[in-house]
C-alpha cells in the first residue's frame, strides 16, 4: 500500500487555476499543471482500505488503490497500464468526470477525499508524454466487419475494443468532425481537443476507420466513406428530403418518407392494406 500514515501527514492539494486575466486571453484548460511529485505525495494519502468503496463509486470500477500505490512509488509504467485495464480512454474521464470515486473515498467521511481524478489525469498525461500509449493492432483478423454508430466515448471504445479482438470496424459519425459529443458537446477550457485528437491517431494505427459526415449506414460491405444516400431503409435513415423505397413481397414501391416510415427491415405502407380498403372492410 502507499505511505500508512499518508493521509494523516499530507493535508489534500488540487491545481490551481489559471489567473482569469491570462484565461481571458485563450480557450485552454482552467486549471494549471502540477508537478508529478506533488502528486506522488497526494498518492501517498491512499489507505488501501480493506473495503476500497472508491470501486463501488467508479462506474468503471477502477482499480484506483493499486494505481495510487504505483503512482507514490514512482513507478508510472506499471501505473498506466492498471488504469488501461478497465479505462480505455482515462483522459476524458479524468477531465470531464465528476468524480464519484471520491465521494465515495472512505477518507472523506471526517476529511479531505483523496485527489483520485488527478492522479487518474496525469497517469495517462504522463504515459502519452513519455510514448507509452502505443498503437495495438490485432495479430489475428477475424474476417467480420462492424459497424458502430456515432463516435462518441461509448461508439469510440466499443470501437477499440472491437478492432482489438480483430474484427473491421467503421465508426460513422453524421458532424463533419469525429468525436460526437467529445467534439462538439464539450468546450475547449473543459477538455482541450488535442486529448481527443491524440487518441482518435492511435485509433487509426490499430486499424480503426472513421467516415464522418454519414446521413445513413450503407447495407452493402463496409468499404465506402463519405457521405452515402443509399435509398434503402437502413437504421439512421435516408438524407433529409429522401424517400424509404424498400420493395415488400407481392407489393408496390413504397414511396412514404422516412419521417413516418417504422423501417428498416418491413416498411409498415408496403405491406400494410390500403386505407380505402380498410374503410370497405369496416363498413361491411
Amino acid at each position: 500500500m502507499a505511505d500508512p500514515k499518508g493521509f494523516l501527514k499530507v493535508p489534500r492539494e488540487t491545481p490551481t487555476r489559471r489567473p482569469v486575466p491570462l484565461r481571458l486571453m485563450d480557450w485552454r484548460e482552467v486549471y494549471e499543471e502540477f508537478p508529478d511529485d506533488r502528486l506522488e505525495r497526494q498518492a501517498s494519502r491512499c489507505m488501501d482500505c480493506g473495503i476500497p468503496f472508491c470501486h463501488q463509486g467508479c462506474p468503471l470500477g477502477n482499480l484506483i488503490p493499486e494505481w495510487n500505490n504505483l503512482v507514490y512509488r514512482g513507478d508510472w509504467r506499471e501505473a498506466i497500464e492498471r488504469l488501461h485495464a478497465t479505462n480505455n480512454f482515462p483522459e476524458f474521464t479524468g477531465t470531464l468526470c465528476p468524480a464519484p470515486c471520491e465521494a465515495a473515498c472512505v477518507l472523506a467521511i471526517n476529511s479531505d477525499a483523496v485527489t483520485i481524478k488527478q492522479v487518474e489525469l496525469q497517469i495517462i498525461d504522463h504515459a502519452f508524454k513519455e510514448g507509452w500509449v502505443a498503437p495495438q493492432p490485432p495479430a489475428t483478423k477475424t474476417g467480420k466487419k462492424v459497424a458502430v454508430i456515432g463516435s462518441g466515448p461509448a461508439g469510440l471504445a466499443a470501437a477499440q475494443q472491437l478492432t482489438r479482438v480483430g474484427h473491421d470496424v467503421v465508426v460513422y459519425e453524421r458532424a463533419d468532425r469525429i468525436g460526437g459529443l467529445l467534439r462538439y458537446g464539450i468546450p475547449e477550457f473543459k477538455m482541450e481537443k488535442n486529448r481527443l485528437d491524440r487518441r482518435l491517431e492511435q485509433m487509426r494505427a490499430e486499424g480503426t476507420h472513421f467516415c464522418a459526415s454519414v446521413t445513413s449506414v450503407p447495407t452493402s460491405p463496409l468499404t465506402s466513406c463519405g457521405r452515402t444516400t443509399t435509398p434503402w431503409c437502413s437504421p439512421v435513415g435516408p438524407p433529409r428530403g429522401g424517400t424509404c423505397r424498400r420493395r415488400a413481397a407481392r407489393s408496390r414501391a413504397c414511396t412514404r418518407r422516412w419521417s413516418t416510415c417504422r423501417g428498416p427491415t418491413t416498411c409498415s405502407r408496403a405491406t400494410s392494406t390500403p386505407r380505402r380498403s380498410r374503410r370497405r372492410a369496416r363498413t361491411s
